[in-house]
């Protein structure tokens, strides 16, 4: 199999064929699964104030212990509009101003709290329970990198910092087109020979968790036109993602009809189980990626292969996947010549995530696959991988 791409050297022909896309303005509300296209500095100060990390008393540490008159009330949002003077203490809650004068807030439950006057037990320390302007970050420092992916955490940090619109990359428009005369919509009734399409609605959903945005063109019977007419649309997109007809029957149209339309092969087939007849080409800024048929192969191809360039387009930093460690809870055997990436289910057991593949590994078992939360990397050899065998594995849908 030495004409077969390792998987290491199909990524690098895709990302090598991946240019970015143009950046645009978007509102930070609307950002979520966005990528970063330049560094996001910070507006303001964050916190923009000293504030109140407890309910309690703003007082000066020099006057406590002590009892202390209370002259005025400080909450969120609605500061004491005064200045704290010696021998004075103002009530204050958590996220309100510390008014200038105060070094130290002492909490509601160390206190005697008499109405107009609060009694101080013990001595605090200047900066107790002050969170300092800036303490968090000041303005003009970058919240998050260019590339960054935006999720919850990272949009509240950057809503926080005080950025009503951000600088992302635009989303890759991505197209799914699957072939096949056999198939037929779900719901309908099946007629000898034919099968519910579910390639499309699945490599559409995980397009739109790559930050894609996807249309689904009509199934095509396999015919040289329908073919034909269908691809030319699907080369309109960033992103063409079409499923079955990538192999050499006399029915498998895809490559010969990319290759009529203009579009430049990169590879094809790779030595990686499932999936070994994928496809990459290239028209113009058009990426094309012929996955197989196979459900469950269609899935491990854009995991490894369009799940990335998606990404990149986006100016992703790290768009390959990312494996974690883990253990095998028992024996796999290997595949010789090929890669393997095998279905398992994750548990995590003394400290480290165990997998457990699961039974029925056949390219077509796309229920079996369903129950799966993740792909383990078996590397190709002979043998098996025993029990207990440290590995490395793919969160299935990890963004």
């Amino acid at each position: 199999m030495a004409n077969l791409h390792s998987i290491e050297e199909a990524q690098a022909l895709v990302l090598g064929r991946v240019r970015a896309l143009a950046a645009e303005p978007v509102p930070v509300a609307e950002a979520a699964g966005r990528v970063l296209a330049a560094d996001a500095r910070a507006a303001v100060d964050l916190p923009p104030f000293a504030s109140s990390a407890m309910d309690g008393f703003a007082v000066r540490a020099a006057d406590t212990p002590g009892t202390l008159p209370v002259v005025a009330r400080s909450a969120a949002g609605l500061p004491a509009g005064r200045a704290l003077g010696a021998g004075e203490a103002i009530g204050i809650s958590t996220g309100g101003v510390v008014p200038e004068g105060a070094d130290a807030v002492v909490p509601i439950e160390y206190v005697v709290d008499h109405d107009n006057s609060v009694e101080i037990g013990a001595p605090v320390e200047p900066g107790t329970n002050v969170r300092p302007r800036g303490g968090d970050i000041r303005a003009g420092e970058v919240v998050c990198p260019a590339g960054t992916r935006l999720g919850a955490g990272r949009l509240g940090a950057l809503a926080a910092a005080g950025l009503g619109e951000l600088s992302c990359a635009r989303r890759p428009r991505a197209a799914v087109l699957t072939t096949g005369t056999e198939l037929r919509p779900p719901g309908e009734p099946l007629g000898p020979g034919e099968v519910y399409e579910a390639n499309g609605l699945m490599l559409a959903a995980a397009l739109a968790s790559a930050g894609a945005s996807v249309e689904r063109l009509p199934a095509v019977e396999d015919d040289l036109d329908a073919h034909r007419a269908a691809i030319a649309l699907g080369l309109e997109a960033d992103v063409l993602v079409t499923s079955g007809g990538v192999s050499v029957g006399r029915h498998d149209l895809v490559r010969p009809v990319l290759a009529e339309l203009g579009a430049e092969e990169v590879f094809w087939r790779v030595a990686v189980k499932p999936g070994k007849p994928i496809s990459f080409s290239v028209r113009g800024g058009t990426l094309v990626f012929g996955l197989p048929g196979n459900p469950v192969s269609a899935l491990v191809g854009f995991e490894l292969f369009v799940r990335p360039a998606v990404l990149a387009l986006q100016g992703a930093a790290e768009p390959l996947p990312r494996f974690e460690p883990g253990r095998l809870a028992r024996a796999v055997r290997r595949s010789p010549g090929r890669d393997e990436l095998v279905r398992a289910r994750s548990e995590v057991g003394d400290g480290e995530v165990v997998l457990e593949a699961l039974d029925g590994q056949e390219s077509h078992m796309i229920a079996s696959a369903a129950t799966a939360d993740v792909l383990v990397f078996v590397p190709q050899g002979d043998g098996e991988l025993a029990a207990g065998t440290a590995v490395r594995y793919l969160r299935l849908g990890a963004s």
